[in-house]
C-alpha cells in the first residue's frame, strides 16, 4: 500500500514571513479577502500587522471576527454568509486553530455548497472541489492547522467535537512568522506547545506511521523538548523554534493520523470547554503508558529526542519510563495541571468514553481501545 503525503503548496518561515502575503495575492490575481480572526487579536493589534500590509498595498478586505475558541457550527455558518456578503475570493486566516479551522470549513462550503449543514463534513467527506484559497497565518505554536488536512468543529447542541479530514481544505499559503506569536501569554504558549508535542508523539506511534513521518515527528519532538520551557518564559529565539517545531509535527501527523489522546481531548474540551492543548497534555503521559507495549523501540527514540542521556544502556522498561518521565517533567515545568479532578465528573464518564471511542482519531491508536479502557484512563486521572 502506498503512503500518501499532502502538504500546503507554499510556506514561508521566520521573521518577516507575513511580508510575502502582498506579492502572493498580487501574483495570483486575487481581488478581495475575508479575514478570519478573533476579537482579542484585533484588540491587541496582532491582526493589524496583516491589515497594515494590505492597506499599504491597497488590497481590499473585510474582517470576520465572530470566532470563538473550539469554534461551533454557528461560527462556520456566519463565516459563510460573511464571505458571500463581502464578495471575497480568498481568505486570510489569522489566529490559532479556531480561526484557521473556521476558515477551512467556510472555504470548503463556499466551493462545495452541498455540505452547507456543516455536520455532513465530519470524517472524510466526499467533497469534490478545493476550498476557497486560504492564506493561513498562525498566532500560536501548536495546532499546525496551517499545514494539515484536518479541522475540528464543535456541535454545541450535542456537546461534542467532530473531526473533518479533507485534502481539499489545506491552505494554499502558510506564513509561519514568530513575530505573530510573541504576544501569546505564558499559559497559551504552554498549552499550544504541549498540543504540538502530543501531535508529534502520537503521530510517531500511530498505526499509520512510516519512515518519512517518523523523521518529521522525531525532529519536532527534539525542537519542542528543548524550546518549550524558554518559549513559555517569553524567549524570542525559543518561540521561533516552537513555530518551526509545531509546523514540522503538523507535516507528519496530518498524513498518518493521531490516537486516543486526541480523541479524549476532543471530548473533554467539547463537554467542559477545557482548552484543547491542556486536555492533550493532561492525557499524554497516561496514554503513553497505555500504549507503551505496542510501540516497539520507539520510546527509546522519544526519550533521546527529549534529551534523555544513556538510553542505549537502558532496558526496554527503563527507556519507556524515561520517555514518559521526560514528558511529565516538561508538562509540569510549563504549568499544565497533572490530573482531571477539577474538571471531570465521574457521572459523565460513560458519555465521555463513548464519545472518545467514536472520535475520528481513535482508530489510529497503536493499541486497540475499548470503552472500558477509556473509562479506566479517565478514572486514573481523577
Amino acid at each position: 500500500m502506498a503512503n500518501r503525503m499532502t502538504l500546503n503548496e507554499t510556506s514561508y518561515h521566520g521573521k518577516g514571513a507575513i511580508e510575502a502575503i502582498v506579492d502572493e495575492v498580487k501574483s495570483r490575481g486575487w481581488s478581495k479577502a475575508l479575514i478570519c480572526t478573533d476579537p482579542d487579536l484585533i484588540k491587541y493589534g496582532v491582526t493589524s500587522k496583516i491589515t497594515d500590509l494590505l492597506d499599504k498595498a491597497t488590497l481590499p478586505y473585510e474582517l470576520f471576527s465572530d470566532i470563538k475558541p473550539n469554534p461551533p457550527i454557528e461560527n462556520v455558518l456566519s463565516g459563510v454568509e460573511a464571505y458571500k456578503k463581502a464578495a471575497a475570493d480568498y481568505i486570510i486566516a489569522i489566529g490559532g486553530g479556531s480561526s484557521i479551522d473556521t476558515a477551512k470549513a467556510v472555504g470548503i462550503i463556499i466551493t462545495n455548497p452541498e455540505f452547507a449543514d456543516v455536520r455532513s463534513l465530519e470524517g472524510v467527506a466526499p467533497t469534490r472541489n478545493k476550498c476557497a484559497p486560504i492564506i493561513a497565518v498562525p498566532t500560536t505554536a501548536g495546532t499546525a492547522a496551517e499545514v494539515t488536512i484536518n479541522y475540528v468543529i464543535t456541535d454545541q447542541e450535542k456537546k461534542r467535537k467532530f473531526v473533518c479530514v479533507d485534502t481539499n481544505d489545506i491552505p494554499v499559503i502558510s506564513c509561519v512568522d514568530p513575530d505573530m506569536m510573541m504576544s501569546m501569554p505564558a499559559s497559551l504558549c504552554a498549552s499550544t506547545g504541549m498540543d504540538a508535542l502530543t501531535h508529534a508523539i502520537e503521530g510517531y506511534i500511530t498505526k499509520g506511521a512510516w519512515e518519512m513521518t517518523d523523521m518529521m515527528h522525531l525532529k519536532a519532538i527534539e525542537i519542542i523538548g528543548r524550546s518549550l520551557r524558554d518559549s513559555v518564559k517569553g524567549d524570542a529565539a525559543a518561540r521561533e523554534d516552537m513555530a518551526l517545531g509545531q509546523y514540522i509535527a503538523g507535516m507528519g501527523f496530518s498524513n498518518v493520523g493521531l490516537g486516543i489522546d486526541h480523541s479524549m481531548a476532543h471530548t473533554l474540551s467539547a463537554y467542559y470547554d477545557t482548552p484543547h492543548g491542556v486536555a492533550c497534555a493532561i492525557f499524554l503521559p497516561t496514554v503513553m503508558e497505555y500504549n507503551a507495549e505496542f510501540s516497539g523501540e520507539k520510546y527509546k527514540y522519544i526519550a533521546q529526542a527529549m534529551g534523555v542521556k544513556n538510553t542505549e544502556s537502558m532496558s526496554q522498561a527503563e527507556y519507556r519510563k524515561a520517555a514518559i518521565d521526560a514528558v511529565k517533567s516538561l508538562s509540569k515545568d510549563v504549568g499544565i495541571p497533572q490530573n482531571l479532578k477539577d474538571i471531570v465528573k465521574e457521572e459523565d464518564l460513560d458519555y465521555l468514553s463513548e464519545s472518545s471511542i467514536a472520535d475520528a482519531c481513535a482508530p489510529g491508536n497503536p493499541r486497540t481501545v475499548s470503552k472500558e479502557d477509556v473509562i479506566k484512563l479517565f478514572k486514573s486521572l481523577l
